[in-house]
């Protein structure tokens, strides 16, 4: 294969890409699977740009065999006519040249996702190869790149020979098609030499992108095909997908809340102008001179309030997600605060509100929202757009909420009474519980100052206070905790036996579960507090180990107590801090003849059971029957447990971790929750997928 060379005339193209070869992590953050994917919607975002723009309904991704992409639009297609100042066509413009494009005059995107035009040109920079084809004119145009350099490839895939360019490059003509034909075809081979050998595409977080754009561009349809092997069906066809809504925005945070409602799911739109002194290109001098400009944002909302404590707000900037939010999800926060304590002081006599003062976390308690604008040219942090830095765009966020609020708070409908009325009773009711647990919380650490210690007296602490080796083991029943006293090593491991089956917190108030005993014992003894509150740094134990009975029971407890850490110390499961030990199910004693002492073999499944078994009576080895097959943490001696189980050498633990915190959320309500319904639904539907055998009758 021949290696590209620095020709003079792309000696400029080069090195702007080789900044980005040489620091990815300057344009895509990382180089495993999150930049991979960064990669992927960069070329996503600019054809839901052309969509945006009214120009396509349908975007087709494929994730191929043999791990490239491609991405398919019916937009109006990559300009292919020569760039007068570059001397390039659009397509090489577009591809090789950072911070260029059809993002920063304002004539070709009024608002869009890309704004630094770096896009397009970064992927191509980190791909083996890149191909764009472009239907136009009636035409379908096409060229190659390698590393961001064009030329031609004489065979298909990144491995082919390649030959740059030398005097010039050359847009293909490569078929005719219909003049009202037009769009953007691209493929691209990530660079194995800059992502790890560990990157792949991840379906899951395609699939929740693409499902999130089509809510915030209602009509147009993303089709995803996955040809891996991993991901066809059983008959051996890709995987596909296609997402489409109508309803946009409303119907975005029906699918996203996981609450009944307490109000409909409103929808506020309305937009504000600011004006903004930016540098512009002066068509005389060529120099940049500073402009004042003035630009329109437009503000679009759907948010409802479910019966849940949960708060689930989603913000976007030109249907890009800002994860860490901005200017435009202050002014939103900064509207509902506003707003809502005026509301509860104009009725404190009727909500018997008294004179406290609801805070921010109050008034969000159970809303789901959307928050989007979209604004030309927003000022990002970062090509990773996570924060929006526009500051103008807070108060104009802030004043349409008030304003939609204020409409909807004066509407003379009865049901808008009855969901406003209850809306302010549910945000009055939060403050109280707030009040409240930070008076008994005030009193608990009076209390603790006046005594030796307030941890409940069934703990069986350790000795070392280094919280990086401490463990905290939750054992199920006092015969467990029999074993396990003498089987721990009590320098690092602290012991808290539970009674039975905790409360289940997903359905319980806050003033229920700091009630229960079992509760209150487990937040008292890891020390951080509990909810909002919760404070990492506090906790006394590096880990906090579930151990109960490899039955159904002891599934069940191991559930409601994940159920807790999930809903009040969340903190614990995103910092990878919590943990359920790996009991052995079975015990096997390999009968050795002569003197040979016989040895003890653990299995965890009944699959590895009876392998060891075929493979034994395969070798010819005896083994003692019956085989004990333990019920419970109680049934083996402290010997057993300490080698199985806690021993840090040969114990198994499993991890949980928490990727995906709203999927998380609907699983913890759908199967945890108030609602009987949906819950029975998914037992009749999931019926058949059970594994009879893993049910301990």
């Amino acid at each position: 294969m021949a290696e590209s060379s620095y020709s003079a005339r792309h000696l400029t193209v080069l090195e702007g890409l080789e900044a980005v070869r040489k620091r990815p992590g300057m344009y895509i953050s990382t180089t495993d699977s999150r930049g991979l994917m960064h990669c992927l919607w960069e070329i996503i975002d600019n054809s839901v740009d052309e969509a945006l723009v009214g120009h396509g309904t349908e975007i087709r991704i494929t994730l191929h065999q043999d791990g490239n992409v491609s991405v398919t639009d019916e937009g109006r297609g990559i300009p292919v006519e020569v760039e007068p100042k570059s001397g390039l066509t659009g397509v090489e413009l577009v591809f090789t040249k950072l911070h260029a494009g059809g993002k920063f005059g304002g004539g070709g995107y009024a608002s869009s996702g890309g704004l630094h035009g770096v896009g397009a040109s970064v992927v191509n920079a980190l791909s083996s190869r890149l191909d764009v084809e472009v239907d136009r004119d009636g035409k379908t145009w096409a060229m190659s790149f390698r590393h961001g350099e064009p030329g031609v490839f004489d065979g298909e895939g990144p491995d082919s020979r390649f030959t740059p360019f030398q005097d010039s490059s050359e847009l293909t003509v490569i078929g005719k098609v219909p003049k009202t034909r037009t769009g953007t075809r691209v493929r691209y081979w990530a660079d194995p030499q800059i992502f790890l050998s560990t990157a792949r595409f991840e379906p899951e977080s395609l699939l929740a992108r693409a499902r999130q754009t089509a809510f915030l561009v209602p009509g147009l349809a993303i089709d995803i095909a996955d040809e891996r092997t991993d991901a066809q069906t059983e008959s051996g066809e890709p995987a596909t997908h296609r997402f489409q809504y109508e309803g946009g925005i409303t119907e975005f945070v029906d699918f996203l809340a996981v609450d009944a409602p307490l109000t409909n799911t409103w929808r506020i739109t309305d937009s504000g102008t600011f004006t903004e002194t930016i540098p512009v290109m002066d068509e005389r001098s060529g120099a940049l001179v500073s402009r004042e400009v003035e630009r329109t944002c437009d503000v679009d909302i759907a948010l409802r309030w479910g019966t849940g404590y949960d708060t689930e707000i989603q913000s976007f900037v030109n249907i890009i997600a800002t994860p860490k939010g901005g200017t435009h999800l202050s002014g939103f926060e900064q509207g509902i605060t506003k707003f809502f304590r005026k509301q509860i002081e104009q009725n404190a006599r009727k909500l018997k509100a008294g004179s406290d003062k609801p805070d921010k976390d109050d008034l969000l308690t159970g809303l789901t929202a959307v928050v989007t604008v979209r604004v030309p040219e927003p000022q990002f942090e970062g090509q990773t757009k996570e924060v929006l830095g526009t500051a103008a765009v807070r108060q104009i966020v802030s004043k349409a909420l008030v304003a939609g609020l204020e409409e909807r708070y004066a509407s003379s409908k009865r049901e808008d009474k009855a969901h406003t009325s209850a809306l302010l009773e549910k945000m009055v009711s939060e403050m109280k519980s707030r009040i409240a647990l930070r008076a008994q919380r005030d009193t608990a650490r009076r209390k603790s100052s006046l005594e030796s210690s307030s941890l409940p007296a069934k703990l069986i602490d350790c000795r070392s206070r280094n919280v990086a080796e401490t463990e905290l083991f939750i054992v199920e029943g006092d015969s467990a905790l029999g074993t396990a006293r003498p089987a721990r090593d009590s320098e690092f491991q602290a012991l808290l036996p539970i009674r039975g089956k905790i409360l289940n917190v997903q359905k319980a108030s806050v003033a229920e579960m700091l009630n229960n005993a079992e509760c209150s014992s487990i937040i008292k003894v890891i020390g951080a507090g509990s909810g909002r509150d919760f404070d990492l740094d506090a906790v006394r134990y590096g880990k906090v180990i579930l151990m109960s009975d490899a039955d159904v029971d002891g599934a069940h407890i191991r559930t409601l107590l994940l159920t807790l850490f999930f809903r009040y110390m969340r903190p614990m499961l995103d910092a990878g801090r919590v943990y359920a030990a790996v009991p052995p199910l079975h015990r096997v004693i390999v009968q050795h003849a002569g003197r040979k002492p016989n040895e003890v073999i653990y299995t965890y499944s009944e699959r590895e059971l009876q392998t060891l078994l075929s493979d034994l009576r395969r070798k010819g080895k005896k083994y003692v029957e019956p085989i004990q097959r333990y019920k419970g943490l109680g049934e083996m001696d402290a010997d057993q447990l300490a080698e199985t189980t806690m021993d840090r050498e040969h114990r198994t633990l499993r991890r949980v971790r928490m990727e995906d915190a709203h999927a998380a959320a609907q699983v913890f309500e759908l199967l945890m929750g108030g609602e009987v319904a949906p819950r029975k639904e998914f037992i009749i539907e999931n019926a058949d997928d059970l594994d009879r055998e893993r049910i301990d009758a």
